[in-house]
């Protein structure tokens, strides 16, 4: 019976940071896009067929995109997937 607790808290963990993950990078893109529509003035340049995107401005929403969900899916993780002490002491020896 404590192997199935095990992988059940296993399961339950990586369903829990898969939701938090899904709605913590929908949430960020939304603010992401609301401060490059403050800074720039205009909407982040998601249609790369509109001839007014320029490359520049593609790049620059690019990286900052990048930037911003990996490291909020980095933290995300990490929260979700935490160890308790004990545990982690245990699997190491």
């Amino acid at each position: 019976m404590g192997k199935k607790n095990k992988k059940d808290s296993g399961s339950n963990a990586r369903l829990v940071t898969t939701v938090a993950t899904t709605g913590g990078v929908f949430v960020l893109r939304k603010l992401l896009a609301t401060a490059w529509t403050k800074i720039t003035g205009k909407v982040p340049p998601t249609d790369l067929t509109d001839p007014k995107v320029t490359l520049p401005e593609a790049l620059a929403w690019a990286v900052a995109t990048g930037i911003v969900v990996e490291a909020a899916r980095f933290a995300i993780v990490r929260v979700t997937m935490r160890k308790p002490l004990a545990d982690a002491g245990a699997e190491s020896s």
